[in-house]
């Protein structure tokens, strides 16, 4: 039987933390207790924020900042979609660099297939970097 039940002529009274034991049980109940608290969390946080922070309403506050100079023109400006396609390739092989990191950690163990498997990996990321030079995604305007 659980210490958080008690048996008092045959009536079964739960403890106030009972519900917790039984979310923490590692049922989904945990991950539902776990949404609710992160919900909570996040909402209290946000509503304290609002709630000391000072703030003044006027028509400056609504302008773009731009250093201090008044705006001239239109603030929505487009711009070239190449530094866009830059800065994600170099984010693909960013995050693919973090991957080879903890295989060259454990080469020796794992021996000669994984690195066939290694090898066949960086060929791939080879024939990306071909295809995006070939496209002209590495130039820089």
């Amino acid at each position: 039987m659980s210490p958080f039940f008690y048996y008092r002529s045959n009536r079964t009274v739960l403890y106030p933390l009972s519900f917790l034991y039984i979310c923490f049980n590692m049922g989904p109940g945990s991950l539902i207790l776990l949404i609710i608290c992160g919900l909570l969390f996040c909402g209290a946080g946000i509503g304290l924020s609002r709630l000391i922070s000072p703030s003044s309403k006027n028509s400056q506050k609504l302008e773009p900042y731009e250093c201090g100079v008044p705006t001239t023109g239109g603030t929505w400006i487009q711009y070239n979609v190449g530094y866009y396609l830059f800065a994600l390739i170099f984010l693909v092989f960013d995050v693919e660099i973090v991957f080879l990191f903890p295989w060259a950690c454990v080469l020796r163990e794992t021996g000669i297939v994984a690195l066939m498997e290694i090898m066949v990996f960086i060929f791939i990321l080879f024939l990306g970097l071909l295809y995006a030079w070939k496209k002209g995604a590495l130039k820089w305007m």
